[in-house]
Parts: structure tokens; sequence; C-alpha cells
């Protein structure tokens, strides 16, 4: 206990080091990868940009974004940046580079991106569990099982289901990381078709009630985390801009939904939208 709590404050200490909070600055994004659209009026050059963890959930918000009537009003450009590694989630959340992105609420606590940058949660995703899955056989979480086993894993290391816990799992088992036959993959999607396929023995991942159950076999997977806190999108919100909190809630709820799991259906809203005026939860 004694030396999680000390590594949980040097976390906060050297996230708060790599903060810049003079938003004075003019900052601009180092990271590469983004997709970018521009709404209705080419002579407005503000510019919303979004950060995500896969090119995936980057195809599906950028269209939406450019096409809401919100944001043609507001914005005349959309960027959406994608990448999952923790430095390209303090470039754009601890600098308040993005204007929306999808986080954990560790990450935002330790960064004070709230009080630094009006950080505000749009809606959020319930707690989950995460799972090895196999496709012929229930995994063991035994040392030797792993040594021939085709595993696969997503390529972004801030997703706890699929990268964080797996990683956390092999290391408790003794297993050295450059001695196991490891595919990365951009998504929990990839990672199922790859196991459907027999291109992987085994996946970490999170385990999907409405297609998982017809696909995988229940007695084929074994937990190796629970009551995981799910991920949030916070938009940057420097003024009382209800209109644009709603219509991000809307596209980020759509979204999430449309995957089609059972996970998804149980959001939580943190603006009350079908009000008005309307209504960040909890204001009186």
């Amino acid at each position: 206990m004694f030396l999680s709590v000390i590594t949980s404050t040097w976390l906060v200490w050297l996230l708060s080091q790599l903060v810049i909070t003079d938003t004075s600055l003019h900052l601009v994004p180092i990271q590469q990868h983004k997709f970018h659209c521009q709404t209705a009026s080419s002579e407005n050059q503000a510019v919303f940009r979004v950060k995500v963890p896969t090119k995936k959930l980057a195809e599906q918000i950028l269209p939406a974004l450019c096409q809401n009537s919100v944001l043609k009003r507001q914005y005349g450009h959309v960027e959406v940046f994608w990448g999952g590694s923790l430095a390209e989630q303090i470039e754009f959340f601890g600098k308040g580079i993005a204007d929306l992105i999808l986080s954990k609420d560790s990450i935002m606590q330790a960064l004070r991106a709230d009080a630094t940058h009006n950080y505000t949660p749009i809606i959020g995703y319930s707690s989950y569990s995460a799972f090895f899955i196999s496709n012929k056989e229930k995994p063991k979480l035994e040392k030797a099982y792993f040594l021939d086993k085709r595993i696969g894993l997503l390529d972004y290391p801030t997703s706890r289901s699929g990268h964080i816990l797996p990683k956390k799992a092999f290391k408790q088992l003794d297993l050295d990381i450059k001695n196991l036959n490891i595919t990365y993959v951009s998504s929990h999607s990839a990672l199922r078709e790859k196991l459907a396929n027999n291109e992987v023995d085994i996946i970490a991942s999170y385990w999907n009630d409405k297609t998982d159950d017809e696909k995988f076999s229940h007695n084929y997977i074994i937990p190796i985390g629970d009551n995981i806190t799910g991920s949030r999108w916070y938009l940057k919100l420097t003024e009382n801009n209800t209109d644009l909190a709603c219509a991000v809630q809307t596209i980020t709820t759509q979204i999430a939904q449309s995957v089609g799991s059972a996970y998804f259906e149980s959001l939580e809203k943190f603006w009350q939208c079908d009000l008005s005026p309307y209504k960040f939860i909890g204001e009186k």
C-alpha cells in the first residue's frame, strides 16, 4: 500500500512537470496522425481539435463533427488526431490543445486538466472487466501456458483491457515480453477477427455480450481485471457553450452505441440536453 501511494504521488509529480499551464502560449500539436475537414465556412479559421486513441474512431467522429450544424456555426475546420500513447495524452490533454478528448479520469485528475483548462465530462463509459479470450480452450494463468501461444494485444498503451492488464499479468507470471509471440493490432474488433480466423490463439479484451456469445465460448475466457473505470469524453469549455456540449454529447453517444455492445448502452451522460436551457448535471 505504501509503495502504491509513493508510485501514484510520483506519477502526479512527473505529469505536472510535463504540463504547460500558461494558456497564453500558442500550442501546436506534435502528433502527426490526423484527419482534417472543412465545415460550411471557409473564412472561419477557428479549429476544433479532437484526440482519440484509434484510427477507426477518428474516421467515425470526423464526418459526424463536420456535418453538425453547431460545429458549422462555431468552427471553420475540424482536426482529429489519433494515437494511444501516454505522451500524446499529456501533449493534448495536459497542455489544453484538444477541444475534445477521450481519456481516463485518472489522467485528467493527475494533470488537473479540469482546473487548468476547464475540461468537462460529456459522456462516460461504465466500469467493465477484462479477460484473456481463447477460441479453443480455457486460458490458464500459468507461465508455461503462454510460452507457445500466439497472443493478440492492442497497440495503444493506454488501453487497460487490451494492453496494460495483460502485460501486468505476464509480469506477475515472470514472463519476458520479448520472448512472447505477440501481434499488436489497432482495435478490439481487429483482435476478435484475428482470433476467429485462427491467426492468434488468445487475445486480451472486454467481453461483448451481444456479439461475442455468437462467435466465441464464454467457457473459454478468464478474468484479468475487474471493475475497471471506463473512459470519458472531455470537452474544453472556456465559456458556457451549452449548444456545443449537447452537440458533442449527441455525436459521441451515437458513435459509442453504434458498436452494438450492451456495454455502451449504459452510458453516463453529464449534460441534460433535453432541458431548456441545457444544464450540466449537478448544477443548481
